[in-house]
């Protein structure tokens, strides 16, 4: 038995890491994300670091990678594919640092019975000094073209940490392979009418603490808005049930 008993009728769980260049972080999530006592596939998209050697020296862990840098929605879509022969939910944690692990217990436990919603870790504390600009403009911007296309009213749609009931997810027919894919599966999974719910957890950004991102302002600005710009066309096009 493990330190968290689920409930059957939620069934299996697994969790996946994207990561790309976070050789001096990922060690660490992993191993923290192995205490949840899960299946723990961690999705090596093309990094060129010393990421690929320092995963391979960690005993459980579950080593996919991809030859080259494909964005972080081609990584979750591999791990997905690997987990869902597995489990039937996979956690998703970033490799950065920012997430405590363990809080994908209290994750777990919104999940309501008898329903397979996406349940998103919302961040607290996210208005520090210490969080960069980036997130926080990124985060009201991508909360308010979330619900402009026709997701879910939510507080943090840019959360990289989640829990996705695999089948519905991979059935969603999700077109982005990097950041904006999870902007797009909130969307996407309210327009199937699937539930989102957001869990509060913590977040790490601790001042001086080193954090590697690979968001760049003017490239996925860019990208953002292509996105949105496509979903809110599909929206008045298909007009999806609201």
């Amino acid at each position: 038995m493990g330190i968290f008993q689920k409930p059957a009728s939620r069934g299996r769980f697994a969790v996946v890491i994207p990561t790309y260049n976070h050789g001096g972080r990922v060690a660490q999530v992993a191993e923290e994300s192995l205490k949840l006592t899960f299946p723990v596939f961690v999705v090596d998209d093309g990094s060129t670091d010393s990421t690929q050697a320092v995963l391979s020296n960690i005993k459980g862990v579950r080593l996919l990678r991809h030859s080259r840098n494909r964005g972080k929605g081609a990584a979750l879509m591999t791990g997905f594919a690997e987990a869902s022969k597995v489990a039937d939910w996979v956690i998703t944690i970033d490799a950065d640092g920012q997430h405590n692990p363990k809080d994908a217990l209290k994750m777990i436990q919104g999940i309501p019975e008898n329903d397979r919603p996406v349940i998103v870790g919302m961040r607290r504390g996210m208005e520090g000094k210490s969080v960069p600009w980036t997130s926080r403009f990124g985060r009201k911007f991508s909360n308010f073209w979330v619900w402009l296309s026709g997701g879910p009213a939510v507080e943090d749609s840019q959360s990289g940490f989640r829990i996705y009931p695999v089948p519905e997810v991979m059935s969603l027919n999700v077109l982005s392979r990097r950041f904006q894919f999870e902007v797009e599966v909130l969307v996407k999974a309210r327009w199937k009418r699937m539930r989102v719910i957001e869990v509060p957890v913590g977040v790490n950004y601790a001042e001086g603490a080193e954090r590697i991102s690979h968001f760049r302002p003017m490239v996925d600005f860019l990208r953002n808005s292509s996105t949105f710009a496509r979903l809110i066309f599909q929206r008045i096009v298909r007009r999806p049930a609201s």
